[in-house]
């Protein structure tokens, strides 16, 4: 089998022949047509993840055909096509992962490669109108943004949603979701051509953040937001809880802007706001979104495609953020 590893910081990752897998108990081998690259995996390319254990695999989505099964997995599951839940071990309590939680890449071997070893937990079948390609962009994104806008944020019809960094993986599954939802959705980005596509996804309008004062154009626009989910935090969170309506969720599932230099909690309780972490999602989440997916018809964006042999171009187009969805390998050579 190809697999593409990363060995240590500052190095390029390598694309290696290594012997073809086996199951394990418990596991099965699925031969992958195709993975979805996060920005996870560039954060371990760079050094700032922590925990970085090498030599590794990257690759926390995948999608493809399972071709032999491990002791005390069922046999039905052999030939299906399926897309990889990307946790493994989250638990027994669906509202928070358990100690042994891990990502699918790191330290287990993932997905950069034409074939993965998964616990059986992690099959499910792939959603039959999305080509392998928009299948294997859905996993750790699609469930992100699914636990953060439903399940964490429950966004409701007609509700103001503000998603901000609009053009990232997870940001755009869940304006994809929102809409779906029947919520009215408004985004942020730097990005002139960011904003204009996700008009063209069924978003109302957008916001530069870098622009002065955007937040009180926002609520002159459209007023203020019952949700708003959020990736970046750093100095522009203080905009959030500007913008929230009384009573709002602010949904936060990452920090890429760091630490909010300070908060406001006298409009924090003021206006009775809920301040609400989320991390990725349980397999039960996963499965309520490849239902919700499956119900709305819906289409991971896929912005581009490269080769397997080519994922360590792919992983560094991801550091300036050019593009707009998922970026996917080709697993078959």
């Amino acid at each position: 089998m190809q697999t593409v590893v990363f060995s240590a910081i500052g190095q390029a990752m390598q694309c290696l022949q290594r012997p073809e897998l086996e199951p394990g108990e418990g596991q099965a081998i699925v031969q992958l047509q195709a993975a979805g690259l996060n920005r996870r995996d560039y954060w371990i390319t760079q050094g700032k993840y922590p925990s970085i254990r090498t030599p590794v695999v990257l690759g926390s989505d995948g999608a493809g055909t399972v071709t032999q099964v491990g002791p005390n997995v069922s046999s039905s599951w052999l030939g299906r096509q399926v897309v990889l839940y990307p946790g493994i071990d989250w638990g027994q309590n669906p509202a928070v992962q358990g100690p042994s939680f891990r990502v699918l890449g790191m330290p287990d071997d993932g997905t950069f490669a034409t074939s993965v070893a998964v616990p059986d937990e992690s099959l499910f079948d792939k959603p039959a109108h999305l080509s392998w390609q928009e299948a294997a962009a859905l996993p750790l994104a699609g469930v992100t943004a699914y636990r953060a806008l439903v399940v964490q944020g429950n966004v409701q019809p007609g509700q103001q949603v503000l998603i901000t960094g609009i053009g990232g993986g997870v940001a755009t599954f869940a304006l994809q979701f929102a809409v779906a939802a029947g919520a009215e959705v408004w985004v942020t980005s730097s990005s002139t051509r960011k904003i204009q596509h996700a008009v063209s996804l069924g978003a109302q309008g957008g916001f530069n953040y870098r622009q002065t004062g955007w937040h009180k154009e926002l609520l002159e626009s459209c007023g203020p937001m019952d949700l708003v989910v959020d990736s970046a935090g750093g100095t522009g969170y203080g905009d959030l809880i500007q913008v929230a309506a009384p009573g709002a969720r602010l949904v936060s599932y990452g920090s890429t802007a760091g630490r909010p230099p300070e908060l406001d909690l006298f409009k924090v309780f003021w206006k009775q706001l809920k301040l609400i972490g989320s991390t990725m999602g349980s397999p039960d989440d996963f499965a309520a979104m490849l239902d919700a997916v499956h119900r709305h018809q819906i289409h991971p964006v896929v912005d581009q495609v490269f080769s397997l042999d080519d994922a360590a171009t792919a992983v560094a187009h991801m550091a300036d953020c050019p593009q707009f969805g998922k970026l996917v390998l080709n697993c078959r050579i």
